[in-house]
């Protein structure tokens, strides 16, 4: 929590709105007067009325709280006056999910090369048991789904290595085969 206002210098509030900052004032511990680009900002997007509101009906403890998330917000907003902060959840979200997808492919690389690697001619001694199935999930707060998992290449739900697929190799690099001819 930042310095309480004091008689030499108003709080960063106060100071924009150019009114005399009194001594129970509900912004300076939150809005100090070496930020005052932070009330700006904020009061740009929330205007300073209602941030007024949300600081009353809030308790003493969570006041904090609430203002640094109102100037993230409010910088998000400015950032990307569309989206805003959800425009940045969205983003880190398809990142998870783009590496979640990388992560499950090395997985099942690792998995191909493992048991490339058990010889089978060796004793049953002498084999390492391997787990049937180790699983980690990961939940998400926000989107859908739950995560990923990681399997054994025995558990996977498909063969892997993936068996060759039921049509030829076309070198013109047409996958749709053809046909038709008509105009769109």
């Amino acid at each position: 929590m930042a310095s309480s206002s004091s008689s030499s210098s108003p709080c960063a509030a106060c100071k924009f709105l150019r009114r005399k900052c009194m001594s129970g004032c509900i912004f300076a511990p939150y809005f100090p007067p070496e930020e005052p680009q932070k009330f700006a900002t904020v009061h740009k997007i929330f205007g300073a009325s209602n941030v007024t509101k949300i600081l009353n009906e809030l308790p003493q403890h969570q006041r904090e709280d609430a203002v640094n998330s109102l100037a993230y917000e409010a910088e998000a907003r400015i950032k990307d006056p569309v989206y805003g902060c959800v425009g940045a959840i969205s983003f880190l979200q398809r990142q998870v999910q783009r590496l979640q997808k990388e992560l499950d492919a090395a997985n099942a690389d690792l998995i191909r090369y493992a048991s490339n690697q058990i010889p089978a001619a060796l004793p049953a001694q002498l084999q390492i048991p391997i787990p049937r199935r180790r699983s980690l999930d990961f939940g998400r707060r926000m989107g859908e789904g739950g995560g990923g998992s990681f399997y054994l290449a025995s558990d996977l739900p498909f063969q892997y290595p993936p068996p060759p697929p039921p049509w030829p190799d076309n070198p013109s690099g047409n996958i749709h085969g053809g046909g038709g001819g008509g105009k769109m």
